[in-house]
C-alpha cells in the first residue's frame, strides 16, 4: 500500500515515496515544497512554511536539482528532481531566466 500525500499549493495528491530520490520533499505536479528539513531527510525544521520552485541547477555529475525558497523565512535549499516530476513544469522553471533577461533584448 502506498501512502500519499495532498500538495499545500495546488491540492494534487502524490505518493509518498519517488523515483530517484530517499527522501520525497516537494510535489511531482507544481513543484512547490514545505519547509520540514534542515537538512535533507531530517524532518527538524519548525518553520513549515511553502517553499517556492525559483531555479533549477546542474549538478556536475549532470544531476538537476530543484532549488526552492522558502515564502516564510526566506531560507534557499537545493532538492533532487524525483523521476516522476512534471517534465514541462521543470523545463518552464528552467527556461524562466531566458524569458526575462535582466537586460533590454537588442534585436538583430
Amino acid at each position: 500500500m502506498t501512502d500519499f500525500l495532498c500538495c499545500r499549493h495546488c491540492g494534487r495528491t502524490f505518493p509518498v515515496s519517488a523515483p530517484g530520490t530517499r527522501n520525497r520533499n516537494h510535489c511531482p505536479h507544481c513543484l512547490w515544497s514545505v519547509h520540514l528539513d534542515n537538512i535533507p531527510g531530517d524532518r527538524a525544521a519548525r518553520c513549515g512554511g511553502e517553499m517556492e520552485p525559483i531555479a533549477v541547477a546542474l549538478r556536475e555529475d549532470g544531476e538537476w536539482m530543484l532549488i526552492h525558497r522558502c515564502k516564510k523565512c526566506g531560507v534557499i535549499h537545493s532538492n533532487r528532481v524525483a523521476g516522476d516530476d512534471n517534465a514541462v513544469a521543470l523545463m518552464q522553471l528552467a527556461a524562466r531566466p531566458l524569458a526575462n533577461p535582466p537586460f533590454p533584448a537588442i534585436p538583430i
